[in-house]
């Protein structure tokens, strides 16, 4: 099997555990050049809250979307969009990334900024 592959393998299975917990979840997503982060709610069918690298109040704050300092304005920003929602706690999924790096740094920043996972 492929990278790719296997990374979509294990997010299935980690999306599996997530839905069992009947919370919202934190979705990341990450390109080499952007990383994007959403809320869906418990049932699966409303996204809650976004934030990504593409948004023009984040572009205009960082040089490059693809670097760690770009993911923590993006954990800044979605904890801040899920607390005006009234989304206090959310499981994190990952995706199948692995909790390093820009990953990482995202889910400190959400944390720091009140998000409970």
């Amino acid at each position: 099997m492929d990278k790719k592959t296997t990374r979509l393998r294990r997010a299935k299975k980690i999306r599996a555990r997530v839905a069992a917990q009947k919370v919202a979840r934190l979705c990341v997503h990450r390109t080499p050049k952007h990383i994007y982060a959403q809320i869906i709610s418990a049932d699966g069918s409303t996204v809650i809250a976004a934030s990504s690298t593409v948004q023009a109040d984040i572009k205009k704050a960082i040089s490059f979307g693809g670097n760690k300092d770009a993911a923590k304005l993006v954990g800044k920003s979605i904890a801040e969009k899920a607390k005006a929602a009234g989304v206090e706690s959310v499981a994190f999924d990952r995706s199948g990334f692995k909790y390093h790096g820009r990953i990482q740094e995202l889910a400190d920043s959400a944390r720091e900024n009140g998000l409970q996972f």
